[in-house]
């Protein structure tokens, strides 16, 4: 029988020290956990890179048990949530000096999960087209360009 990942993770930072609440939250893109702890900064860590650790560690152990497994966003507290508001927020914001000014703007280097984020905020508008440019894939770039 496979593994919840709630109690997997649950579990996992049990033996890291902390003492959490799991919420599971259904998304179009899949299961979400928020955790909810007194020690939420330690464990988001600077930027979010402890929970980024986590979240990777979470999902190569559900992988691990189940190849087939769906793979599972960890959010402390929003802040993942929160993040990816700020992200699209700000490339809108700058979006609509492309509309004005019909010159392309390049976004800071993010990683596929917020390339994403970026490509499905705009995959409808019809004034602005996102493309992705770089080598590494850690260090993609998206440019905002007018879409005519």
């Amino acid at each position: 029988m496979a593994t919840k990942p709630s109690e997997l993770l649950d579990t996992l930072l049990g033996y890291l020290g902390f003492v959490t609440e799991i919420e599971e939250i259904e998304t179009p893109a899949g299961l979400r956990l928020l955790v909810h702890t007194g020690e939420a900064e330690r464990l988001i860590g600077h930027q979010g890179e402890t929970m980024e650790h986590i979240q990777f560690l979470l999902n190569r152990l559900l992988q691990a048990e189940d190849m087939s497994a769906p793979k599972v966003t960890v959010d402390v507290e929003h802040y993942r949530a929160m993040r990816e508001d700020e992200l699209v927020s700000r490339a809108k914001h700058l979006a609509e000096g492309v509309r004005r000014t019909g010159l392309p703007v390049q976004l800071e280097p993010m990683n596929s999960y917020q390339r994403h984020l970026i490509h499905d905020a705009f995959k409808e508008d019809p004034d602005v087209l996102t493309v992705s440019t770089g080598e590494d894939a850690r260090l993609k770039r998206i440019t905002l360009r007018p879409r005519h």
